[in-house]
């Protein structure tokens, strides 16, 4: 029955692609729609076992190929697929090229579900390259960025990158195993000497680390998401970026295996590493962003982080035999790429809605008139994002440190110090995201600019916004019951049901409640009855009547619009404090009238500067220039310079030929 869905949703897709390319706009956006919903439909149907094994009707280099959904896939599908399927209902705010664009979507989905379930290292390739592809075609078709090519382009040249590293992987594990297959990569992985495994580790970090913006390749996220609308940075912070996470986390626990007794693991340190420096850095130039787009995109990059650290705990205590903790750091993992799914949709999608009554994506004070429902779902999204109660993104981050506290387990001090260090910078990004969070919401949704409002933000976006906000929650109060569709996954990965052992009832434990509980059930009930407090107040307001005051001004009449605060003052202490890691820049340029005495215009630009830029990219830039100046000659346009290339040409073969 599963098989059956997941076929009919590629036909679906296939169709809503061939729609878009034919510009039937409308059957389309339904095709992609159901196709999703088949897809989800698929996933609960198929949950906890997983789907069965189909063999497709194809070979690649003489072997068969398999598709196979486990449990963790099907879970983090499904998650996915619920905020793409709002966005493919409503479609790219974008006035043109809505036929590429459902081209796109419809390339990227069914190359995420690929990645998702192909067990052949050569078809992984073909469905990783295609994703990146469908993410490129739908930033194009949406011309929204005048320099859009540029930001593909260095997006696709950082994700080749780890495409060639994937390259090698499964070219080293073909040879070593004479198979595609992964399931000879598996079992092949215990002939592995240490320094191979973490050469292999090494590269799978890298290609699968590409597509989810570990350091250094979060540098493309904000010039491309910012390049597209809400609508494609839903689909490339959900789906797309859940199948990235799931195709590293089976490369890593499958086909690598543990340490030898007694060698420090050290693929699980460069992980755990990377990943918290990662999230760090994401979170920081997070909080400078005044675009939604850019903001929500370096988010997106942190939380996808968040999940490597703990992939990486999960690795580190797979090494000392921890198997109930390790299941329980990797399963934490998938709660939180889940309801980080629906959350980023819900603050993409109202990025779209108050873009189109805006007129564009400014984090500012907004001229447009939010409806309740679109204000309420951003506030459950924005609140899932800052790891508040009882929002799931709370609930999967305090899972998060929980597992990262029981680093006492570990026998020896190394370990241990990893952890509590991990533990440290994740609790720095925590306040950071509260921080940037509270910009987004108090200024880009909440404040209100001078002059007249335009029209209100359409229905459909607080409907959709809504919805998803709606989803947080009752993902965060339901988790007791959902945990049981993880019961497989850890089963087979670690040996243990972990999932059972992470509730006691409402409350959520980590394996035990004499370590610690919380309960998001009995939060969302009591947390309105504290309401009840403040309500009481405004109640009795009467009898105690309630003084206003105006703001301090200086001294004069107060001008809201001037002493609004805009995204450029709400972050500049932290820019100042971190200006080490920022390195901001700022010009001011004055113009003048023709004389030069009385100044016109006053143009104030201000920035920071990316960490690896300077000294990683920009220097393989110049290369690629250079050599592009010395290939030019191969254009002079002289007849007698092509003729004698191919006098050369036509000697070395002859040459060849003798030899």
């Amino acid at each position: 029955m599963a098989n059956a869905l997941l076929l009919l949703t590629v036909i679906f897709w296939i169709g809503a692609g061939i729609c878009g390319l034919s510009q039937r706009i409308r059957v389309g956006r339904d095709l992609l729609v159901v196709g999703a919903a088949a897809a989800i439909l698929a996933a609960i149907l198929s949950l906890p076992a997983g789907t069965a094994p189909y063999t497709l009707p194809t070979h690649i280099a003489g072997e068969i190929v398999t598709f196979h959904l486990r449990p963790e896939a099907l879970w983090l599908l499904g998650f996915g697929l619920v905020p793409a399927v709002v966005a493919c209902a409503l479609g790219s705010p974008s006035a043109e090229g809505q036929g590429g664009w459902q081209f796109g979507v419809a390339l990227s989905l069914i190359s995420a579900l690929g990645v998702f379930g192909l067990e052949n290292g050569a078809a992984l390739l073909i469905a990783w390259e295609a994703m990146s592809l469908g993410g490129a075609v739908m930033i194009l078709s949406e011309k929204m960025a005048p320099m859009r090519g540029r930001a593909v382009l260095f997006m696709l040249a950082l994700l080749e990158l780890g495409a060639i590293a994937l390259m090698l992987v499964v070219a080293v594990l073909a040879v070593a195993t004479g198979s595609l297959d992964f399931a000879a990569f598996t079992a092949h992985a215990a002939n592995l000497s240490p320094t191979g495994q973490i050469g292999i580790g090494l590269l799978v970090l890298l290609g699968f680390g590409a597509k989810l913006g570990l350091l250094p390749f979060y540098e493309w996220f904000p010039s491309a998401y910012a390049s597209g609308s809400g609508a494609s940075g839903t689909i490339l912070s959900g789906v797309v970026m859940n199948a990235a996470f799931f195709a590293l986390s089976r490369s890593l626990l499958d086909w690598l295996p543990p340490s030898p007794d007694g060698v420090f693991p050290i693929l699980a340190t460069i992980v755990l590493v990377v990943a918290t420096v990662s999230a760090i850095l994401t979170i920081l130039y997070a909080f400078q962003q005044d675009d939604w787009r850019e903001l929500l995109s370096f988010s997106s990059a942190e939380n996808a982080s968040i999940a490597v650290v703990a992939l990486g705990a999960a690795l580190l205590l797979r090494n000392y035999r921890l198997y109930d903790l390790a299941g329980l750091a990797w399963t934490v993992a998938l709660l939180h790429l889940a309801g980080h799914s629906l959350a980023k949709g819900a603050m993409f999608l109202t990025a779209d809605g108050l873009r189109l009554g805006n007129g564009d994506y400014a984090i500012k004070p907004s001229r447009a008139n939010a409806p309740w429902l679109l204000g309420l779902g951003a506030l459950v999204g924005a609140m899932s994002l800052a790891a508040m109660p009882p929002t799931v993104g709370f609930m999967s981050e305090w899972f998060v440190f929980q597992t990262l506290f029981q680093g006492f387990h570990l026998p020896n001090l190394g370990g241990r110090l990893l952890l509590a260090l991990a533990g440290a910078g994740l609790a720095l990004t925590a306040a950071v995201a509260f921080a940037t969070f509270v910009k987004v919401l108090g200024i880009g949704l909440l404040g209100r600019a001078a002059g007249a409002s335009s029209p209100a933000i359409a229905k459909t976006y607080s409907f959709a916004v809504g919805f998803l906000g709606l989803a947080v929650l009752l993902t965060s109060v339901g988790m007791p019951a959902w945990l049981s569709a993880l019961d497989h996954a850890t089963a087979v990965g670690f040996g243990t049901s972990v999932s059972r052992q992470m509730h006691d009832g409402l409350l959520l434990v980590p394996l035990t409640a004499k370590f610690a509980f919380i309960s998001p059930s009995l939060l969302i009930v009591v947390m309105p009855l504290l309401a009840l407090i403040p309500i009481a107040l405004v109640v009795g307001r009467k009898r105690y009547p309630v003084r206003r005051s105006p703001v301090w001004y200086g001294g004069l009449t107060p001008d809201m619009a001037k002493a609004a605060t805009t995204a450029l003052t709400f972050s500049n202490a932290m820019r100042t404090f971190y200006s080490f890691v920022y390195r901001p820049t700022e010009d001011t340029e004055r113009q003048a009238d023709a004389g030069g005495y009385f100044v016109r215009k006053l143009v104030f630009e201000h920035d920071v500067a990316p960490v690896f830029g300077p000294w990683l990219f920009q220097p393989a830039i110049h290369a690629v220039r250079i050599v592009a100046g010395r290939l030019r000659l191969l254009q002079s346009g002289y007849l007698n310079f092509y003729l004698g290339l191919i006098g050369i040409l036509l000697v070395l073969i002859l040459g060849l030929t003798l030899v």
